[in-house]
């Protein structure tokens, strides 16, 4: 079977659009034989610029909650045969994923039209229309 992307990413917050483009990224990475990382950021930084010193217990809070929502993608893909995957990213979300997926050989970055809300952790802002606008490499964006 041919590998067209090698290694595709998938922006992942758990959020309905994301749960669309984990299907879609299931079923691209069937069909075409190639392996999928789910990944999601935990972004604290903003905490830091506003002077808030973050309680250790709530940032391993954070990336537990973090861990167990790519873990439940994971299993998902290995359930259809998808070689799969999960990564925690620490910083802005948009930025992390583009870092991760260039330095890590990814051919291909999806993501969900929109994510979850600020005050619902992971993704920050418009995530896909940054990554849309950045990225190095192929985007595609699940609606």
């Amino acid at each position: 079977m041919a590998h067209v992307f090698g290694k595709i990413v998938l922006a992942y917050d758990g959020s309905e659009n994301a749960k669309k483009a984990l299907d879609v990224a299931i079923r691209l990475s069937s069909s075409l034989g190639d392996s999928l990382v789910t990944v999601t950021a935990v972004d604290i930084s903003h905490l830091y610029g506003e002077g808030v010193i973050v309680p250790q217990e709530a940032l391993d809070k954070s990336y537990t909650r973090a861990h167990e929502l790519l873990e439940g993608a994971v299993q998902e893909a290995r359930s259809h045969g998808v070689e799969a995957s999960s990564e925690v990213l620490d910083g802005e979300a948009s930025s992390a994923v583009m870092d991760y997926a260039v330095k890590n050989g990814a051919g291909l970055i999806i993501t969900g039209s929109r994510g979850l809300s600020a005050a619902k952790r992971f993704f920050l802002g418009s995530v896909s229309t940054k990554i849309v606008q950045e990225s190095k490499i192929p985007v595609l964006v699940i609606k």
